[in-house]
């Protein structure tokens, strides 16, 4: 009896408008060694030989402290034409539109919870200029906390230009067109439902493919953005490690010089450098940057009654101070099947230590449009409203998987967020619910 060969589609809920041209390496958390464009580029059994082939530089860059267990180290190897060190100096940028002061008195923290319309389209802008602050605790100097940006433009970096952030790794969440993203390591494209991790150092330039585009960008300043712990869900289950992408390197083509500009201590400096900054051969290491489709998220739920925490929607996780206690959780909330028995099925109130920031990537909620924003600090009350509440208690409790299409995005934090002056400009108040629910009667 013949046998039907088995479909080899890669399994996704995301639905893509445009194509992804191309190849990458696969694994979060590998040792990537063999990422080269000139065959015998890499050096084997030894990182700084006398002489590298083709006389390339090798060119080192540290994403961590050389002593940290081995398991946590961050650092890559690079073999290129021409050494980082190959800049004029620095010249502070003080008018560009990305420049941001992370002085308190530049946000305002509040209790209230607050929400954001979809950001206008910049379309005369590109990544770079297209960058607003939102909201951010601490500073990059200090190496404490992180910032939310968002981000929207109509055109792409001037070929040329390239950026890269001394400030921290940047987590960029597509919400809205395609862009690709030119790395020193090679090319990526990222499209709604899509996110990509840019680490602290590395240049990088973002082509519009499909836009206009818009989207979200995280920046930490201290740790990276790794895979949750599984603990009792045992060896698979959530982003496995085998569906991250990361970039590989195409065909060298020498180019004119690079204008590069760093984010330092949140302001925008720039220089030039000798020839194109995407010059790397070959390159081996743990430092890299990688990009992950959310629809492979391996939701975890509830399949008796109750519901389990959003800890089991995190996707990746940043370590803070103290174990347990993380800097930031980026959870996926995407196509998953409902199926809880006397339960109340909408989020219940809540009171959260930490705050929650929602971002809609596709699909909505209550009506509300994708690119829709939404903050919540710590242990400001929210919840599921009145009307959805009634609908809730009074529901038939089938199996239901609401809306396929539907991604969104949150980030809890253990640090409270300031909003910024230009996040200030545009909100909404969320928080009076006082004449919502009545008194229930005892």
């Amino acid at each position: 009896m013949a046998i039907k060969t088995p479909d080899t589609k890669v399994k996704t809920y995301s639905k893509f408008a445009v194509e992804d041209p191309y190849t990458y390496l696969r694994g979060l958390h590998n040792y990537h060694d063999r990422a080269e464009s000139v065959p015998g580029s890499l050096p084997l059994g030894q990182m700084h030989p006398q002489k590298v082939k083709n006389f390339l530089y090798p060119d080192r860059i540290s994403g961590s402290p050389f002593v940290l267990p081995r398991k946590e180290g961050k650092q890559t190897t690079y073999y290129r034409t021409v050494p980082s060190t190959s800049i004029k100096q620095w010249n502070e940028e003080k008018s560009h539109p990305a420049n941001c002061d992370y002085k308190e008195d530049n946000f305002d923290l509040s209790p209230n919870p607050v929400q954001w319309e979809p950001a206008a389209f910049q379309e005369d802008r590109d990544f770079l200029t297209g960058l607003q602050l939102l909201a951010a605790s601490g500073d990059p100097n200090s190496r404490k906390g992180l910032a939310y940006h968002v981000y929207t433009a109509g055109k792409s970096m001037p070929a040329d230009h390239a950026f890269t952030s001394s400030d921290g790794d940047m987590l960029i969440i597509a919400q809205h067109g395609a862009i690709d993203i030119t790395t020193e390591m090679g090319p990526m494209r990222v499209r709604p439902n899509e996110i990509a991790v840019i680490p602290r150092g590395i240049r990088f330039h973002v082509a519009v493919v499909d836009g206009p585009v818009r989207g979200y960008v995280v920046e930490v300043f201290i740790g990276h953005f790794e895979l949750p712990e599984l603990g009792p869900l045992g060896s698979c289950g959530l982003a496995n490690a085998r569906d991250f992408e990361v970039p590989l390197l195409q065909p060298h083509k020498p180019g004119p010089d690079t204008k590069i500009f760093n984010k330092f201590n949140g302001r925008i400096y720039s220089t030039t450098f000798k020839g194109t900054v995407f010059n790397v051969i070959a390159w081996h290491g743990s430092f890299f940057p990688f990009k992950y489709d959310l629809g492979k998220f391996n939701t975890v739920g509830s399949l008796t009654y109750d519901h389990t925490d959003p800890s089991t929607l995190v996707v990746l996780t940043v370590a803070g101070e103290t174990p347990g206690i993380p800097l930031v959780d980026l959870a996926a909330i995407g196509p998953r099947w409902t199926v809880h028995e006397d339960t109340l099925r909408p989020a219940h109130a809540h009171r959260n230590v930490a705050s929650e920031f929602y971002g809609w990537l596709t699909g909505g909620h209550k009506g509300e449009a994708p690119g829709t924003t939404s903050l919540y600090n710590g242990m400001c009350p929210h919840g599921v409203g009145r009307e959805a509440w009634d609908k809730a208690i009074h529901a038939e409790l089938a199996p239901v998987k609401p809306d396929p299409n539907s991604m969104a995005i949150m980030l809890e934090s253990s640090h409270n967020l300031g909003i910024s002056k230009w996040g200030q400009s545009n909100k909404t108040l969320i928080g009076d619910r006082y004449d919502e629910f009545e008194i229930a009667q005892v």
